[in-house]
């Protein structure tokens, strides 16, 4: 005798797509998560899209669609392909690459001194010492500062003539230096301002993360005789990865499109010495002859290159850090 089983359909027994799955299963968060990817798409998506569509062409302050008084003149510009970024990425423009040295150098040496210095106060308030929540709440008061108050602020510290700084060198028999004029000078200066308003986050950030080191490695260490160094170097920084890979790349994106120092500082000057890649895509677009397009494409090589540098980075930090577990 002999046995025979039916085939079950195929459109009866195939499973719905993940996609419905997931909606099926979490509706409720779908929902309250719409309104939110609604303004994502609203505030950032069209905005990135209009400006990748913008560096394809040759738009400018002539022929872009704009209404004079009752006069509605068209919009004539052309679609010209990669051309804007062949003529950025070929240095024909002749201020990618000084501005992209300036920017990289400008990143990290900012990026190292937020690093050490936060690092450092967060070891300190780590302590048991009197008054350190007075300390803490003093340091903490840069990032408390709007950028554009602490910039004009710095100005006037910074100013040649009348400066606090200044002021403060000729009382010692010291020349005054022209700090917003000099380009060595002008240079140091954001730097300065700009690792200012930077510590506080690292060293918040470092200090929950010190926080949150158990006790036992370093009781161990110090029953082996390892020494205050050793067991910073095998205890500490081990123990603070997670946490300082996370800051040290949201400190590079930052720093790397750290507008409103350079900007209200020193507006790139003197002579576009502290011009970084995105104060020189603002300069594109509005001074002089608005270049809309290259400016766009200014945009898109600085998002390309920060979303390049961010997998790679995340990409070691993960292998690292497994490593290290």
């Amino acid at each position: 005798m002999t046995m025979t089983t039916s085939r079950p359909d195929r459109a009866a027994s195939r499973k719905p797509g993940w996609l419905r799955q997931s909606f099926d299963k979490h509706w409720y968060a779908w929902v309250m998560c719409t309104p939110v990817l609604l303004v994502l798409a609203v505030l950032v998506l069209y905005p990135l899209g209009h400006g990748i569509f913008t560096s394809l062409t040759d738009a400018n302050e002539f022929n872009t669609g704009r209404t004079i008084g009752t006069n509605e003149i068209p919009a004539t510009y052309e679609f010209v392909g990669l051309a804007n970024y062949i003529e950025i990425l070929s240095g024909a423009d002749g201020s990618f690459y000084p501005r992209l040295l300036w920017t990289l150098t400008w990143t990290v040496v900012c990026v190292a001194l937020h690093f050490g210095i936060g690092l450092g106060l967060a070891m300190l308030l780590n302590r048991a010492m009197r008054l350190r929540t007075l300390y803490r709440l003093l340091l903490i008061l840069p990032w408390a500062v709007p950028p554009f108050v602490a910039a004009f602020s710095w100005r006037l510290i910074l100013n040649t003539d009348g400066g606090v700084l200044n002021v403060l060198l000729e009382g010692i028999g010291l020349s005054s230096v022209d700090w917003l004029g000099d380009p060595i000078a002008a240079r140091i200066s954001v730097i300065l301002v700009n690792v200012w308003l930077g510590i506080p986050f690292m060293m918040i950030a470092l200090l929950g993360g010190l926080q949150s080191l158990p006790r036992e490695p370093y009781e161990a260490a110090e029953m082996d005789g390892a020494n205050a160094w050793q067991r910073f170097r095998a205890v500490t920084l081990p123990g603070l990865r997670p946490v300082s890979g996370t800051v040290l790349l949201i400190g590079t994106i930052w720093t790397f499109n750290q507008f409103p120092v350079i900007a209200l500082l020193t507006n790139g000057g003197p002579g576009g010495a502290t011009d970084i890649l995105v104060t020189e895509a603002y300069h594109q677009a509005f001074q002089g002859i608005r270049n809309y397009a290259g400016a766009a494409a200014y945009g898109a090589i600085i998002l390309s290159m920060l979303v390049v540098f961010a997998s790679y980075y995340k990409r070691w930090l993960n292998r690292n850090t497994s490593e290290v577990s």
